[in-house]
């Protein structure tokens, strides 16, 4: 089995899955290219999400270390 090749960041991620589905929505591909197109989009979305859970839970860790249940409106005094 080969190495697993290194994930892009998020916004990469996003941007190859757009990339992907615009390919596969020009018809121009053939039944293999289509599968090869969604099974990396399948990888890139279960990786983008990843990203985001993780940073989800760090939000979380945020808040909760600064003993409040949510946050706090954001209010710009330089006005």
């Amino acid at each position: 089995m080969t190495k697993k090749a290194k994930l892009p960041d998020l916004e990469k991620s996003l941007s190859e899955i757009n990339t992907l589905v615009e390919h596969m929505e020009s018809d121009k591909l053939t039944l293999e290219q289509s599968l090869t197109h969604f099974e990396r989009g399948i990888i890139l979305i279960k990786h983008a999400q990843t990203i985001l859970n993780e940073a989800e839970q760090k939000v979380q860790l945020l808040i909760n270390n600064r003993g409040e249940d949510k946050l706090s409106p954001y209010e710009n005094n330089d006005e």
